[in-house]
Order: C-alpha cells, then structure tokens, then sequence
C-alpha cells in the first residue's frame, strides 16, 4: 500500500504487519466504530475504514504523523477522522480499538520528541503502555475487542495482567520474532545494563495482544 509519510513518520514494518494481520483475524463488524491510537501514517486506521467500520477515528501526538494520515485516508476516499493529540482527545467509547504504541525502552526520562514519539516509551518502554491499560475498560463498549502490540521486552505478562485487573479478558493473539531495528541496536548497552535483554541478544519477540470487554 503507498502512504504519504511527512519527514519523521513512523514506517509501517515489522510490527504494523503484525497488528493489521491481527486486525483481519479479529473480523470486524460492519457497523463497528473503530478507533486506532498512535497512527502514525494511518494505514490500520485505513484498513478498519476499508473492513467496513462505519465510523474511524485515529490519533497521533506527532502532528506530521496527523497530516500523513489525514491525507492518506482522503486520497482514498475513506471516513476517517484524524485528531492531533494523545488518549485525553479520545472521548466515547469504541467496539474496535487498535494501538501500536512507543514500547522502544529509553535510556532518557525525558519525553520523547519529533520523530522518536513514535518509540522511545520510559526506561522500561511502558510509559504508554501503562496508560493506555489504564484507560481500556474506559474506552471499549460492551462486547468491544482492543488489539495492542509491543515488544515482548516490556513485559508480555504486565500488559495482561493490567488488562484483567479492568475486568477484561485479554490473551496473546499473534507472535512474531524480528531482528533489532536500528533504534535497538543503537541501545543495546542500556538494554544490558538494564537487564531487559541477555548479553548477545539481538532478535525481540513482537506480539499482539487482544482484550475483550465481555458483557454477561
């Protein structure tokens, strides 16, 4: 798929594949309001919109990565409204949510600026991951389904059990293991240091995992 990327947008790789392949599994409904955080170019909000979601909404906190993804969901025609901002310009509730958020862990406790609010996500890469846990029960309607991936490097088990201590069912969907990128590669002194890889590591684990709000 060809996607306008301003200068510093996040490129759909490894991980995009991995969440919209997720995304296709989870069979969307026709009439589901869908909502894609941390979109980036846009391309899952793009491919809710063309699974036949009725209403799209996606946000980025980069404004480069707003206008990409404004453009490329204009260009093709498709219902998409795009809003500059992180969850707190969120408002409503949602039957679809996606999410590839920043899980790359930082050496900086810094927030993050102009192209790296795209990855660098506190010393443990769970900065936006703990908030967005937080938020989820808030944001998913009843029966709605949320698909989050990340690097198993920042705890696969704490985003579940975030997950389930809000009352919803969440499992991992969808696995893939992948070379370091170069941001990776370019901390791989801290992520020894910090015990978050062995020595020698050089492949993360990518998943997906699925929370389910079930109304009994």
């Amino acid at each position: 798929m060809w996607l306008l990327r301003l200068p510093g947008v996040y490129r759909p790789q490894a991980d995009t594949r991995l969440l919209l392949s997720a995304l296709r599994d989870a069979g969307l409904g026709r009439s589901a309001r869908a909502l894609d955080l941390c979109t980036g170019s846009g391309v899952a909000a793009i491919a809710a919109a063309r699974g036949g979601a009725r209403q799209v909404t996606a946000v980025d906190r980069y404004l480069p990565a707003v206008f990409s993804a404004r453009f490329n969901a204009r260009v093709r025609g498709l219902p998409v409204r795009v809003l500059h901002g992180g969850l707190t310009a969120v408002h409503g509730q949602f039957d679809l949510i996606t999410a590839n958020p920043p899980y790359v862990p930082s050496p900086s406790v810094e927030p993050a600026q102009g192209a790296a609010m795209a990855w660098d996500a506190g010393l443990d890469g769970r900065r936006c991951l703990d908030e967005l846990c937080e938020r989820a029960a808030d944001l998913l309607a009843p029966d709605g389904t949320m698909l989050i991936v990340h690097s198993a490097l920042c705890g696969i088990e704490a985003t579940l059990e975030s997950l389930r201590d809000k009352g919803l069912k969440s499992s991992v969907v969808a696995r893939a293991t992948e070379p370091f990128g170069p941001v990776m590669r370019s901390r791989i002194e801290y992520l020894e240091d910090a015990g978050l890889i062995e020595p020698g590591e050089r492949t993360e684990e990518l998943v997906v995992i699925r929370a389910d709000r079930i109304e009994r």
